[in-house]
């Protein structure tokens, strides 16, 4: 259960923070719209959106995927902003100099190029997910990793909780391998 409330927020988180921090490091008129907004709401922490989330969306799943989403999309923003900003201006220049349209310079310069901040983002942003779904499970569960932790607490069974927390930790540590495995096959060409 864990895992796929992780992998569900992780990718609305990616395919939006991505997108949105694309279009902000690339476009003047999008990051003056959407830039003051994200910079009063990023330094909430997802934690303190669960109140909010369980009314809006109640106590099933669809609060824990919000929580979970709202932790790894910074993240992925920040990183895909930074990623096309940080664009090597003379091989834009170039592109144009050939005559490639804006819509070309995007998609084969600005996102080709943004591809190894991003995968920064990804990592920060897992992290993220996997601390922000234990807390969401502790809240209001009825299965997967903060729930068998919380369910110990309750009978005070010490090897219940510290099965939880190891599970955590090797969880984790999977996680975080995967990833790390699919930068260095994704980004080959870059080391």
């Amino acid at each position: 259960w864990s895992l796929s409330r992780v992998l569900v927020g992780f990718c609305i988180a990616c395919m939006a923070g991505v997108v949105i921090g694309l279009t902000m490091g690339w476009f003047p008129c999008i990051r003056a719209a959407v830039m003051p907004i994200f910079n009063l709401l990023r330094p909430i922490a997802p934690l303190a959106w669960i109140p909010l989330a369980i009314l809006w969306f109640g106590i099933g799943e669809k609060y824990k995927y919000f929580i979970i989403f709202i932790a790894a999309f910074v993240p992925f923003t920040l990183n895909a902003y930074a990623g096309a900003i940080h664009v090597d201006k003379q091989l834009i220049g170039a592109a144009k100099m050939l005559g490639a349209s804006n819509p070309q310079v995007f998609f084969e310069i600005v996102v080709p190029s943004s591809v190894p901040s991003i995968f920064s983002g990804a990592q920060v942003a897992l992290s993220n997910s996997w601390m922000t779904m234990l807390a969401a499970e502790m809240v209001c569960a009825t299965e997967g990793i903060g729930w068998i932790i919380i369910a110990g607490q309750g009978v005070n069974d010490m090897t219940q909780m510290i099965a939880g927390m190891l599970a955590i930790g090797i969880v984790g540590f999977g996680l975080a391998n995967g990833m790390r495995y699919l930068e260095g096959r994704c980004l080959a060409w870059n080391n």
